[in-house]
């Protein structure tokens, strides 16, 4: 079969074919290689319909990952898919999900293991990136702590995935009080992948690769 086997002709065209085929003059000139990145990581041009965002989240998480600060991932999906040869530090990208006292913390708040772990980020939090692409309880409780003032993070990405709490949650985000930059996808469509796209193009700063 005759088909492209060059590595960065494949990111070439398809960026290409996103940007012909998409609708991005809506967008704000810095949000756009964000755009283009979940779209890259889900093959649906589509997906402008639903992106919502807040502020301008290139700037906002470039100057955190400049200053040092973490990016708390809501599960090990999201973490794994952020490349880490574009961070400034590969320490930098963290998940609470599995740490030991995350279990017993879910149990003793009656939530979910997710939404628990936010509990633990405690200052690490404060002008963090923090990268929601699977559970729509952990977003809850961001949000929740945010409007609440124990928590000011840089940027929130937040495409939590699913039939249950993912569109609500979403939306709780997009009818917050919540002043921090943020992008997100309505409804039930999202992901880590998408989650760690959107990332990634905000460590790479807008460049392709």
């Amino acid at each position: 079969m005759d088909h492209l086997r060059d590595p960065k002709a494949i990111y070439e065209m398809s960026f290409k074919i996103i940007e012909k085929e998409t609708a991005l003059d809506q967008y704000p000139p810095s949000l756009r290689p964000v755009v283009v990145r979940m779209i890259h990581a889900c093959g649906m041009v589509d997906l402008t319909n639903d992106i919502a965002f807040r502020g301008d989240v290139m700037k906002a998480g470039q100057a955190a990952l400049a200053a040092g600060k973490p990016i708390l991932c809501d599960c090990e999906m999201v973490r794994s898919g952020i490349t880490k040869r574009f961070l400034p530090d590969v320490e930098l990208a963290q998940c609470y999900l599995n740490d030991e006292r995350t279990p017993a913390l879910a149990k003793e708040l009656g939530t979910t293991r997710s939404a628990a772990q936010v509990e633990l980020w405690g200052d690490a939090a404060e002008g963090a990136i923090i990268v929601i692409g699977n559970a729509p309880t952990t977003l809850f409780k961001v949000i929740e702590m945010v409007e609440a003032g124990h928590m000011q993070p840089a940027a929130i990405i937040a495409t939590p995935v699913g039939f249950v709490g993912a569109a609500e949650s979403k939306d709780a985000l997009t009818q917050s009080r919540v002043s921090v930059p943020y992008i997100t996808v309505t409804g039930r469509r999202g992901g880590s992948a998408m989650a760690s796209a959107a990332m990634n193009a905000i460590a790479l700063g807008g460049q392709q690769l």
